[in-house]
C-alpha cells in the first residue's frame, strides 16, 4: 500500500511540475486590456517589467470594430520596439503572433496608435497577450 501511495504521489509531483513548466514556457497569458474610447487614437496597457520575460505577443478584440495602425512595446530596459500592425480589427479578431526582436524581453508597456470608424457605436476591448 505504501509503495502505492509513494508512486502516486511521485506521479502527481511529477504532473504538477510539467504543467507548472509548460504553463511557463508556452501558454498565453493576458498582459492587460483596455476598452476602446471614440475619441481616443492612442491608448497604452501597463505591463510592468517585473511580470517576466516574453518572446511572442498576440491581440484579441472583442466587441467592437478597430482600425490598428501601430503598436509600441517598452521594454524594462528603455528600449522600445515599433510594430506596424495596419489591420482593421473585426468585432471577434485575432491578431497573428508578433515576434519581439532579441531574446526574452521584459515588457514594461504597451502603446497603441488605432482609429475607430465604427457605426454601431459598440465599444472594442482590446487585450493583448504574452507568450515567453
Amino acid at each position: 500500500m505504501t509503495k502505492y501511495l509513494t508512486l502516486t504521489f511521485i506521479i502527481g509531483f511529477l504532473l504538477i511540475n510539467f504543467s507548472a513548466t509548460a504553463q511557463k514556457k508556452g501558454k498565453w497569458q493576458k498582459l492587460g486590456s483596455r476598452v476602446v474610447n471614440y475619441a481616443v487614437d492612442r491608448d497604452v496597457i501597463p505591463v510592468g517589467a517585473q511580470e517576466g520575460n516574453y518572446t511572442k505577443l498576440r491581440i484579441v478584440v472583442k466587441g467592437g470594430a478597430i482600425n490598428m495602425h501601430r503598436m509600441t512595446v517598452h521594454f524594462g530596459n528603455g528600449t522600445s520596439q515599433d510594430i506596424e500592425l495596419r489591420h482593421n480589427f473585426s468585432r471577434r479578431s485575432v491578431s497573428r503572433e508578433i515576434d519581439l526582436i532579441g531574446n526574452e524581453r521584459k515588457i514594461k508597456t504597451i502603446e497603441f496608435i488605432y482609429d475607430t470608424k465604427n457605426l454601431a457605436r459598440s465599444r472594442a476591448i482590446v487585450t493583448v497577450f504574452g507568450r515567453r
